[in-house]
């Protein structure tokens, strides 16, 4: 009797430890609906890392030459300190802004979308003191991301960052390999001069990367990096501050 006791308890036990582990994954989805659901292409032949950013969202890392480099852009909606950044949907508003602020390209509520592309975000946001980069983790500098492209070789860098085929990219994605890593996705920009004024440009042929560091010579710009689907360089330029692009965080 006593055996049998034991063949129907243990039953008993691993149901309700199923359920509450259910129960917790559905709880996690609920607050954290990202997780999960990137359809990013990335290198099977490379061992990532993790990193967990202050929203609890979960992200691939890869080691780099001398550096570790988050391999999925950020897309966090709070500051290092659980202060909500401001989701500012309005081009108007956006063009104004003077302070930190995240959107998603065109506005989407696509959960796959944003975890796959991640979240777009204006300078004010990164040099914000209540900071935007995970613990542990800070945005790179012009000169950080100079370093990755000296190490990749110059002229062939952005293939070597960029996620292989057309999945993500418009063709013939020139040059792309993902040998890194990296895996670099066209996600595209918020331009406040845009061709037709203020709003969402360039998803699948392009992709911007914030970078910490100031304009030359005026206060209202800063440096970001650039990939494209019709390049193999690692692009930069000056641009305005108030300008929306990715974010990808390096290992301090």
């Amino acid at each position: 009797m006593k055996q049998k006791n034991r063949i129907w308890i243990f039953p008993v036990m691993v149901i309700g430890f199923l359920l509450m582990f259910t129960q917790n994954c559905e709880k996690d989805d609920f607050f954290n609906p990202t997780n999960g659901k990137t359809t990013a292409l990335f290198n099977p032949a490379k061992t990532y890392g993790s990193l967990t950013d202050q929203d609890g969202n979960l992200y691939k890392t890869i080691t780099i030459g001398s550096q570790t480099w988050m391999a999925e852009n950020l897309r966090t909606t709070k500051y290092r300190n659980g202060e909500e950044i401001p989701e500012i949907t309005d081009n108007d508003t956006w063009h104004n802004l003077s302070t930190g602020a995240y959107c998603n390209y065109n506005n989407t509520k696509n959960i796959d979308t944003i975890a796959t592309f991640g979240r777009l975000y204006n300078w004010a946001a990164l040099i914000d003191d209540r900071k935007i980069a995970p613990l542990g983790w800070h945005i790179p500098t012009y000169d950080e991301w100079i370093i990755l492209e000296t190490f990749l070789v110059d002229s062939v860098a952005g293939g070597k960052l960029k996620e292989a085929g057309t999945l993500h990219w418009q063709s013939p994605n020139f040059g792309a390999t993902n040998e890194t890593g990296f895996t670099a996705l066209g996600s595209g920009y918020r331009w406040i001069s845009g061709w037709n004024g203020p709003g969402f440009y360039h998803k699948e042929v392009e992709g911007g990367w914030w970078t910490s560091t100031e304009g030359d010579n005026d206060l209202d710009r800063a440096y970001h990096v650039t990939m494209g689907y019709n390049y193999t360089v690692l692009g930069g330029c000056n641009c305005e501050k108030r300008d929306g692009y990715s974010i990808r965080c390096v290992k301090d």
